[in-house]
C-alpha cells in the first residue's frame, strides 16, 4: 500500500497540479478508549485523491489482498478502484483516508472459507461459531470436477477502507467501503501437489453470488459495536485468471445509510480495460486499437526485428480515459537511451488524442529507463530519463 500511494504522489506531481499551503492539522482521533494526537496533511496532491492521517496506520488485514489475488494487476486495481468507488458518497474534500480498522485477519479468514457441514466440522475441529464462511458448502458428492463446477470458490479477499470526517479538531470514523474480489476462474486441484484445474464462472453468476455475500456483510457489519452507525458502500471486483496480463474491475456497488443494515439499489460501474493490441480491444474499439498499431509500427521500425509494445487501455462509461504502453529494448549507451526517449515522446505526442492520458515505460535488462507522461489536455509532456 505505501508504494501504491507513493506511486500516486508521483503521478499527481507529474500532472501540473498546484496545491495550496496551509498549516497542517493537529487532531484527536477518536479510537473507542484511545485519544490518539494525529494530523491531516495540508498537502492535497489532487482533488482525485484522500489524504490521510499521520501517523499512516496499516490495514489490520496487510498482506492478504496480495496473497489472495491473482496477479500484481488485480492487487493494484482493487485498491485504486475501491478509492474512485468510495468518491461516490465520501468525497475527497471531507473525509480523509485510513486503511481498514475494523476487519482483522482472523475474521476476513473465515469469512473466505466455505461453509462446512456437520462432519466436517468435527473433521476440522472448528467449533459451529466460526461456521461463518462466505463461498459454497460443499456437500463432497459426485465427482472433484462435478464438485467444483457447482460449488466453485466464489470470494477471493474482503478489502476495508475507512473514510474519517474533521469536525473542530478531532477526527472519528464517518464511513467504510468493502471491496470484494470475486473469481472469475476457480482453481483446485483433483489431489494434493497434483495438477491444478480451471473452472470459469459466468459472470452473472458470480454477480449474484456476489450480491448475497455483500447482504450477509452488511448485517455481520452492524452488529459490530465499533462501526457504530456509519455509511457504508460495498462493491463488486471481478478479478482476472492468473495469467491475464490486465486487470480486472469494479462492475457494482451498492450503499446502506447510516444505521441501516440492509443494501439500496445496486448501481453499475463501467470500467473495462483492454491489452493492445487484442481482437476484444479490435472488436469493441477499433479506432484506438488503429492508433496505437501506428504508434507501434513507428517505433518498430527504429528497432529491426523487435515487435514488443503491448499496451493497457483503461476506459470509463465507454470513453477512453488512459493508455499505459511498456517498450522493453535492447539499448547499450546512455546516448543511444536518450535518443529513443525523445522519438518516442513525438510519436506520443502525434499519434494519441488530447483527452486520453498516456504514459509510457522504457525498460531493458537493467530496469526502467525512461518515463514519458502526457496528461489528457496537456500540451507538453513530462519526460523523465533515469
Amino acid at each position: 500500500m505505501k508504494k501504491w500511494l507513493a506511486l500516486l504522489m508521483a503521478t499527481a506531481l507529474l500532472s501540473g497540479c498546484v496545491p495550496t499551503f496551509q498549516k497542517n492539522d493537529e487532531v484527536v482521533q477518536d479510537n473507542n478508549d484511545n485519544k490518539d494526537k494525529s494530523i491531516i496533511p495540508s498537502y492535497q496532491i489532487s482533488d482525485s485523491y484522500y489524504r490521510s492521517v499521520v501517523p499512516f496506520r496499516t490495514s489490520k488485514t496487510r498482506g492478504m489482498v496480495v496473497s489472495n489475488l491473482n496477479s500484481k494487476y488485480d492487487i493494484d486495481e482493487f485498491e485504486t478502484g475501491l478509492m474512485r468507488v468510495a468518491n461516490e458518497h465520501f468525497s475527497t474534500d471531507k473525509y480523509v483516508f485510513e486503511e481498514g480498522q475494523k476487519l482483522d485477519k482472523e475474521t476476513v479468514s473465515k469469512w473466505l472459507r466455505r461453509k462446512y457441514t456437520a462432519s466436517q466440522l468435527k473433521e476440522l475441529n472448528i467449533k459451529e461459531e466460526d461456521n461463518i464462511g462466505l463461498n459454497p458448502l460443499n456437500n463432497e458428492k459426485g465427482s472433484i470436477e462435478q464438485q467444483n463446477e457447482k460449488s466453485p470458490i466464489y470470494l477471493a479477499q474482503v478489502l476495508e477502507h475507512d473514510y474519517l470526517i474533521k469536525k473542530d479538531d478531532k477526527v472519528k470514523l464517518g464511513g467504510i467501503v468493502i471491496g470484494l474480489a470475486l473469481n472469475s476462474v476457480h482453481y483446485y486441484q483433483k489431489e494434493k501437489y497434483g495438477a491444478t484445474f480451471e473452472q470459469d464462472i459466468p459472470h452473472d453468476k458470480l454477480a449474484a453470488e456476489g450480491k448475497k455475500m455483500a447482504e450477509e456483510i452488511i448485517k455481520r457489519l452492524r452488529s459490530n459495536t465499533e462501526i457504530g452507525n456509519v455509511p457504508i458502500t460495498i462493491a463488486l471486483f471481478e478479478q482476472k485468471g492468473k495469467n491475464s496480463v490486465i486487470p480486472g474491475n469494479f462492475f457494482a456497488y451498492a450503499h446502506a445509510n447510516g444505521g441501516s443494515a440492509s443494501l439500496g439499489d445496486w448501481k453499475a460501474i463501467d470500467e473495462t480495460y483492454y491489452l493492445f493490441p487484442s481482437s476484444a480491444a479490435e472488436k469493441d474499439h477499433r479506432d484506438d486499437v488503429t492508433s496505437f498499431m501506428a504508434f507501434k509500427d513507428e517505433v518498430e521500425k527504429y528497432f529491426p526485428n523487435y515487435n514488443g509494445v503491448i499496451g493497457q487501455a483503461f476506459y470509463k462509461n465507454g470513453q477512453f480515459i488512459k493508455l499505459s504502453i511498456d517498450i522493453p529494448i535492447q539499448l547499450y549507451g546512455h546516448a543511444e537511451i536518450i535518443a529513443f526517449t525523445q522519438y518516442a515522446t513525438s510519436l506520443v505526442m502525434d499519434h494519441f488524442p488530447d483527452y486520453v492520458t498516456v504514459d509510457v515505460n522504457i525498460n531493458s535488462i537493467n530496469g526502467a529507463e525512461a518515463l514519458i507522461v502526457k496528461n489528457a489536455g496537456d500540451k507538453e509532456p513530462f519526460v523523465h530519463i533515469y
